[in-house]
C-alpha cells in the first residue's frame, strides 16, 4: 500500500536511495520521488528519479498525462488541465485524491504536497514538509514549473482569453502571487456584474467593490508588463536562434488599456483613472452585461521575428516552434531570476510533430539550459538522442513499468 503522500516527512524518507542512475550536474528544480493516491487512472504510484529527466511513453490514454498533471498541482493555481479538483479523483475511489513530490531547489529538498477530499470543499490542501499552508502561492516559493500542452498548439489562433491565461501562467513563474490577485479581481469584477444586472443602486458598496478591482487591475498589468519586459530580453536569445536553428526569434507585447496606462503614467494615477472609468462605466457596463474595460480585456501578442508576421498567420509548424522556442526562453528568464535554478519543465507530446531537426534542438536547448524535463511520448524513438541521460518509463492503463535500463519504480 502507498503511504500517505501528504503525511511522509523528511526523516521517513531518510534512509531511502537518493538516485535513480547518475545524478545530474546541474542546478535546477528537480522532482527526486513522485507519489500519487487515487489519483486520475493511478490507484498509488510511486516513481523516484534521482533528479534526472522522465521520458513517459505509452499509448494514448495510458495516463502518461495525468502524470504531468498531477506534478502541476504542486505549483500555484489549478494545474495544467485547470479541471476541477473533484474531478481528479480515480473512478471507483472514494473520491479523494493525494499527490507529494520530494523536490530539490533553493532551499534544498522539501516534500510538496497537495489533496483533495470529497465532501470537504471545493479547495485542495496543500501541504510543505507536512505543514498545511493557506494557499497554493505558497508552493512557488520552492519550485517553478512551466508547461507545454497539445491544447496549446494552436494559441495564437485561439481567442484573446487563451493567450492572456497563457500569460498569466508565464507571470506565476515570476510572481507565485499573481495568480491570487487574477482571482480578486474576477471574484471582484463578478460581484459588481451581479449588482449592476440586479439594478442596485447603493453608491458605496459598488464604490468599495471597485476600489478593489481598481487596485487588483493594476497589481495585475504591473506585473505583467514586468514579466513580459524580463522575457524579451531573452526571447531571442536562444541557441537554436542564434544559431539559425529550429525556434526563430519572435517579439512580444502585451496589449491592454490598463498596461498601456502604466506605461505613460504613474501607477497611483493610472489606478484613480480605472477606478473612476468603473464608476463612469457602470451604465454602460449595466447594459452590456459585462464589465467593458479592464485587464480581463488584455492580450499577447507575438512576432515571429525572422518573417515580421503576426504569429497567428503563420503555418502551424511555425506556430508550434514559436511557442516552443517562447517556452525555452522563459525558462532561461525564470532561471537567471529564480537563484540560478532552472524551472521544472513538463512537455506533454512536445516531440510528436517535430520534424528531426526542431526534436535536435530541443533537446540541444533542454541540456543547455540545465533543466529536468518530463517528456510524453507515444513513439519512444523519438527520445533516443536522450538516451544514456534521461529515466525512461513505460506507462501502460495507470501502471508504470521498468525501462531496459535501471529504473527507478518501487
Amino acid at each position: 500500500m502507498i503511504p500517505d503522500p501528504l503525511q511522509e516527512t523528511s526523516a521517513s524518507r531518510r534512509d531511502e536511495p537518493r538516485t535513480a542512475g547518475p545524478q545530474p550536474a546541474r542546478r535546477a528544480c528537480a522532482v527526486r520521488r513522485l507519489t500519487l493516491s487515487g489519483f486520475r487512472n493511478y490507484a498509488g504510484v510511486r516513481l523516484v528519479t534521482g533528479g534526472r529527466t522522465v521520458v513517459l511513453t505509452g499509448p494514448n490514454g495510458a495516463g502518461k498525462t495525468n502524470l504531468l498533471e498531477a506534478l502541476s498541482l504542486l505549483a500555484p493555481g489549478r494545474g495544467l488541465r485547470g479541471d476541477a479538483f473533484c474531478d481528479l479523483a480515480r473512478q471507483g475511489g472514494d473520491g479523494g485524491w493525494a499527490v507529494a513530490a520530494d523536490i530539490e531547489g533553493p532551499e534544498g529538498e522539501v516534500r510538496l504536497g497537495a489533496a483533495f477530499e470529497a465532501n470537504a470543499g471545493e479547495a485542495r490542501q496543500v501541504r510543505i514538509d507536512s505543514a498545511p499552508q493557506r494557499g497554493s502561492g505558497a508552493l512557488g516559493r520552492h519550485a517553478r514549473l512551466l508547461w507545454l500542452t497539445p491544447a496549446m498548439d494552436r494559441l495564437f489562433t485561439a481567442p484573446a482569453s487563451d493567450r492572456r491565461r497563457f500569460l498569466d501562467r508565464l507571470v506565476i513563474a515570476f510572481d507565485p502571487g499573481h495568480g491570487v490577485r487574477v482571482t480578486q479581481f474576477e471574484k471582484a469584477m463578478r460581484e459588481r456584474n451581479r449588482l449592476l444586472e440586479a439594478g442596485e443602486t447603493d453608491a458605496a458598496w459598488l464604490s468599495a467593490i471597485e476600489e478593489q478591482m481598481a487596485a487588483c487591475a493594476i497589481a495585475i498589468a504591473a506585473s505583467r508588463r514586468c514579466a513580459v519586459e524580463a522575457l524579451s530580453a531573452y526571447v531571442g536569445e536562444t541557441r537554436t536562434a542564434r544559431d539559425g536553428g529550429a525556434f526563430p526569434w519572435v517579439s512580444i507585447a502585451i496589449a491592454g488599456e490598463i498596461e498601456g496606462a502604466l506605461a505613460a503614467e504613474p501607477a497611483v494615477k493610472a489606478e484613480d483613472a480605472y477606478r473612476r472609468r468603473l464608476r463612469d462605466g457602470r451604465r454602460l457596463d449595466q447594459a452590456a452585461g459585462r464589465t467593458l474595460a479592464g485587464p480581463h480585456r488584455s492580450d499577447l501578442e507575438v512576432m515571429h521575428g525572422p518573417r515580421a508576421m503576426p504569429a497567428g498567420k503563420c503555418s502551424t509548424g511555425e506556430q508550434k516552434a514559436l511557442l516552443i522556442g517562447i517556452t525555452l526562453a522563459h525558462a532561461r528568464a525564470v532561471r537567471d531570476a529564480f537563484q540560478g535554478f532552472a524551472p521544472l519543465l513538463l512537455l506533454d507530446e512536445v516531440a510528436a510533430h517535430l520534424d528531426a531537426a526542431r526534436r535536435e534542438g530541443l533537446y540541444g536547448e533542454l541540456a543547455e539550459l540545465g533543466a529536468q524535463a518530463w517528456l510524453t511520448g507515444a513513439d519512444e524513438a523519438l527520445f533516443d538522442a536522450c538516451r544514456g541521460d534521461a529515466l525512461f518509463v513505460r506507462v501502460e492503463a495507470g501502471t508504470l513499468s521498468p525501462a531496459p535500463q535501471r529504473s527507478g519504480l518501487q
